[in-house]
């Protein structure tokens, strides 16, 4: 099994552990010039980067014989070269609440502490939330083993996205909350597998895990619309973005949020919410029209023209009700009008 392992830019605290303790607001990126991802040289598996435990392929057998298992492609090749902090912080996570908490030790055992890379991880977490009767884990650990493992996007967006929950929301305590628990990040990385999948084709296959998420977690994202990297879905619940709509990095985006079309138009029709947007929960944007760069939509509103850069609306239907000092409000997180971060 190849893994990912690659040239991580994190703060001094998350590489000396401290991240397991103290909740951090820095935005940690990864570089994304030419020459970031390794030399593209094969390994066998996961030797770089990726730490196995000690007879782990004998405790699945006994234990977990089928399900923590990831069944892609053994050829894959290691796409990324370098240090993982985020893997390592999530094993070291998993390490302490198992000591906390040992009636959960097998649950941490077989989602996170079996397994080679984040992706492996990942793929046995999300494809046993989702599984039914008809639709088996081990299928779906196919699926998104066999997408994942052999796309460098989807390896990276993974890794920015937790970094966004984690630094963006107050319940996050740790990566480990984000990959086990939060349904907002685990529809994200099913939409991610989705759209990967209906741009090679399979269109049916990819619908049917919308509808399945659709189904299990109450968040409905078409695997056409195009969302970029470190994206908070907080909370999640009620979601709805159009097959349609383009979704900048650095959003943040809360529960019951609708991206949605204005009739019955066909072809171009959703919204296109710009880099670093903050909207708040239960906000309907509605139509072919532009979110500008660093704006926040507030609460309850109800979107239907462009709203420009940097400003702040709110009402129904929104009117601009002021501007914003800082860049990115998706990043403070901070949707109160009446403070001094806001201009009139």
């Amino acid at each position: 099994m190849a893994c990912l392992s690659h040239r991580w830019v994190p703060s001094p605290d998350v590489l000396s552990g401290e991240h397991l303790s103290h909740h951090h607001h820095n935005h940690h990126r990864i570089q994304d010039e030419e020459g970031t991802f390794g030399s593209g040289d094969e390994d066998d598996g996961c030797s770089k980067g990726c730490t196995s435990l000690p007879s782990s392929a004998y405790r699945l057998e006994k234990v977990f014989p089928v399900y923590a298992m990831c069944g892609s492609d053994p050829e894959s090749p290691s796409v990324l070269d370098g240090s993982d902090p985020v893997w390592e912080a999530v094993k070291e996570e998993a390490k302490l609440e198992t000591e906390k908490e040992p009636i959960l030790s097998s649950f941490l055992y077989a989602s996170i502490l079996s397994h080679d890379c984040l992706e492996q991880a990942l793929a046995f977490v999300i494809a046993n939330r989702l599984q039914n009767p008809t639709l088996l884990a081990t299928q779906l650990i196919d699926i998104f083993c066999n997408v994942i493992m052999h796309d460098k996007d989807i390896q990276q967006s993974i890794r920015l996205d937790v970094q966004a929950f984690k630094d963006r929301d107050p319940a996050c305590l740790s990566y480990c909350t984000a990959i086990l628990y939060m349904k907002g990040y685990h529809s994200l990385q099913v939409y991610r597998v989705a759209h990967a999948l209906w741009h090679q084709g399979r269109k049916v296959l990819a619908l049917a895990l919308q509808s399945r998420v659709s189904e299990v977690f109450g968040i409905d994202i078409h695997p056409a619309a195009k969302i970029g990297e470190g994206i908070l879905l907080d909370h999640g619940t009620g979601v709805v973005i159009g097959e349609t709509a383009v979704v900048g990095n650095r959003v943040s985006l809360m529960q019951g949020i609708t991206l949605g079309g204005s009739g019955k138009e066909t072809g171009d029709r959703h919204p296109k919410v710009g880099e670093g947007v903050l909207i708040g929960a239960s906000a309907t944007i509605l139509g072919n029209i532009s979110i500008g760069e660093g704006s926040m939509i507030a609460a309850g509103s109800l979107v239907l023209k462009d709203v420009p850069p940097q400003s702040v609306v709110a009402g129904i239907p929104a009117n601009i009700i002021g501007g914003l000092h800082v860049h990115d409000p998706s990043l403070t997180m901070k949707h109160d009008a009446t403070k001094d971060f806001f201009t009139k």
